[in-house]
């Protein structure tokens, strides 16, 4: 056992055995994305009593117990991936129609969730049986309160885009008139492409993480025009995997609000400056803004004339 873990499961034990674990049950674990540490009490407490426990890859899943100080043989350990998690739901359905209690986990983070799971779930619930979530770490959330997001109106979870440059830049349009934040998976192999498509955002902010609770994390905002060249800036920052969240697009002020923020501005500023300014306040495109205010200063000129 591993000497730095053997408190955490005498604690999980402690903290967790006296709570209710239906038999008959698939208990959906999360467990770290990087960091071992961050694993919960609850966690640890379910993997190691549990009968079996189904994973996303037998021998990944096998390292993580051991680096927590359980110990399982092969056969309690049930493979249940991508590839094979329509056919495999029935292998772990019949373990819990024999009131064995079952826990499943990916190879990091929360399964279900851009990871196999989702189908173990929909079909062990279609059998009438009782799935327990456990809660914990998630890259999706680990970005996102990181990230500083200060608008209103929730986040969309999109996942990975195409790996195909045209689909991938046909799905970056799609964003550009998203008004709220999106959050992205990606391959250190794939990161500069992405980042090459997301830079016709503009201005629009894009938060990347890199190797998240790692060693090497690494988290920073930067106008998404600026994506290509912060990755470019340091060639370690292509490796690992990245999360990447689209800050939400401003939302756009009508034509009304537009003429009286220029007008107010005007009076007190000059014209580059109030443009600026209000582009910041309104979202609107600042050359749409500029034609706006010039036509505002004729107008006043021509005011005056008359």
């Amino acid at each position: 056992m591993s000497a730095s873990f053997a408190p955490a499961l005498s604690a999980a034990r402690e903290a967790a055995a006296h709570q209710h674990y239906p038999q008959g049950a698939l208990f959906v674990v999360a467990t770290p994305i990087g960091n071992l540490a961050d694993i919960t009490l609850r966690a640890l407490h379910v993997l190691a009593f549990v009968d079996a426990v189904a994973c996303e890859d037998t021998r990944h899943t096998q390292q993580l117990l051991r680096a927590y100080g359980i110990e399982r043989p092969g056969a309690q350990l049930l493979a249940v991936h991508q590839h094979n998690e329509a056919e495999a739901a029935h292998t772990v359905i019949d373990h819990l129609r024999h009131g064995q209690r079952i826990a499943y986990v990916s190879d990091a983070g929360t399964p279900a969730v851009s990871d196999p799971g989702a189908r173990l779930v929909a079909a062990v619930r279609a059998a009438g049986l009782p799935v327990v979530p456990l809660p914990g770490a998630s890259s999706i959330t680990t970005l996102l309160c990181a990230a500083g997001m200060t608008q209103e109106g929730g986040f969309v979870f999109a996942g990975f885009l195409s790996s195909k440059a045209a689909e991938r830049e046909r799905a970056v349009l799609q964003l550009a008139g998203e008004p709220r934040a999106v959050v992205l998976l990606e391959a250190p192999h794939r990161i500069e492409a992405l980042a090459g498509a997301l830079a016709t955002l503009g201005e629009r902010p894009v938060t990347f993480g890199r190797e998240l609770t790692k060693q090497f994390e690494e988290v920073a905002t930067v106008p998404a025009r600026d994506g290509p060249a912060w990755l470019a800036a340091d060639a370690n920052r292509t490796r690992g995997e990245f999360v990447v969240v689209v800050h939400g697009a401003p939302v756009a002020a009508d034509a009304g609000d537009d003429q009286r923020v220029l007008r107010l501005l005007l009076a007190e500023l000059p014209l580059k400056t109030a443009v600026k300014l209000a582009a910041e306040i309104t979202g609107r495109p600042k050359n749409t803004l500029y034609d706006a205010a010039l036509a505002l200063r004729k107008a006043g000129r021509d005011d005056q004339e008359s």
